[in-house]
């Protein structure tokens, strides 16, 4: 398809994931291309611009055309100098091949991500992106109206930040600094998409618990709603190239960076757009259970 503005959207996959051509973001961009962008982003969920070849600066000022910037991230240190940006980092034991989506662990998660690969390897390293939405679609009746009224608890005590063992010094020193701070926030499980209005599954790794119930029924219940995210025909895998810009809806996907790339170096450079609190369908709002409104980390929290 291409915009009235000039540039190309090429679809990816049916249900999530478009390629964009014609656009070169190192330039300062026209409102009317972000406003373009920006709704290719609401329809595809993630969107992969090739061989942009942005540094720092340019990632960030992309990232900001969306929103106010968090900073890199509530617990993690950023990349020196640059407190917005979070060095995604193999050898540091940043690996986070769990199925997730950012920061759901605080009040108000970002609203959207950008990845920029620096580093990538010769095989593997690939990231798999999950459109919720669509898997929320795929629930039969009466499990969509049993998630319309489920509340999670998510946390950063968990997920890919908590392996059984640390597979590495500096992957138990990430692990150290990723729960320095601990944070509860209650969820609803299916969250309304604030600028659609579109349902989707808004749960992942950080998800540990729903409100109401036991730990064995809260984890078959998690495991059946997340088997529905994680259908081959929901995700989108992105084979990075040294280059390229990747910037995805985080309010409506999960994401997983399969660990298929041995000790081969890989870095990515991620910033996040602040994003407001999740509303649930009857409109009720996210809370905080444990720790502080994470407002060093986003604005929108304050």
């Amino acid at each position: 398809m291409t915009t009235s503005t000039g540039f190309d959207v090429r679809r990816t996959g049916g249900r999530i994931g478009a390629e964009i051509h014609g656009v070169d973001l190192r330039a300062d961009l026209d409102p009317a291309v972000v406003s373009e962008i920006n709704s290719a982003l609401l329809e595809h969920k993630a969107l992969v611009f090739r061989d942009q070849q942005l540094d720092e600066a340019g990632q960030l000022r992309f990232a900001s055309l969306f929103g106010e910037l968090t900073t890199a991230h509530p617990t993690v240190p950023s990349v020196d100098g640059r407190p917005q940006i979070l060095p995604v980092d193999g050898d540091e034991g940043i690996r986070a091949n769990t199925w997730h989506t950012d920061v759901t662990f605080v009040r108000t998660p970002p609203k959207a991500s950008t990845l920029r690969s620096i580093v990538v390897p010769p095989y593997g390293g690939n990231t798999l992106i999950a459109n919720s939405g669509a898997a929320y679609r795929d629930l039969p009746e009466p499990l969509r109206e049993l998630a319309d009224r489920l509340w999670a608890v998510h946390t950063n005590a968990y997920d890919y930040a908590a392996p059984a063992a640390p597979a590495s010094e500096k992957a138990a020193e990430h692990r150290k600094q990723f729960v320095s701070r601990k944070y509860r926030t209650a969820h609803p499980v299916v969250r309304v998409h604030p600028e659609t209005g579109e349902r989707g599954l808004f749960i992942g790794g950080f998800a540990q618990s729903i409100i109401g119930l036991g730990p064995s029924e809260s984890r078959d219940l998690l495991r059946i709603f997340q088997s529905y995210v994680t259908r081959p025909e929901n995700i989108l895998r992105v084979a990075w190239q040294p280059g390229d810009l990747v910037l995805f809806d985080n309010r409506i996907t999960q994401h997983y960076a399969p660990d298929d790339y041995g000790d081969l170096p890989r870095l990515l450079h991620r910033v996040t757009v602040a994003g407001d609190v999740p509303a649930g369908v009857d409109g009720t709002l996210s809370h905080i259970i444990e720790g502080d409104d994470a407002a060093h980390y986003t604005p929108a929290a304050a």
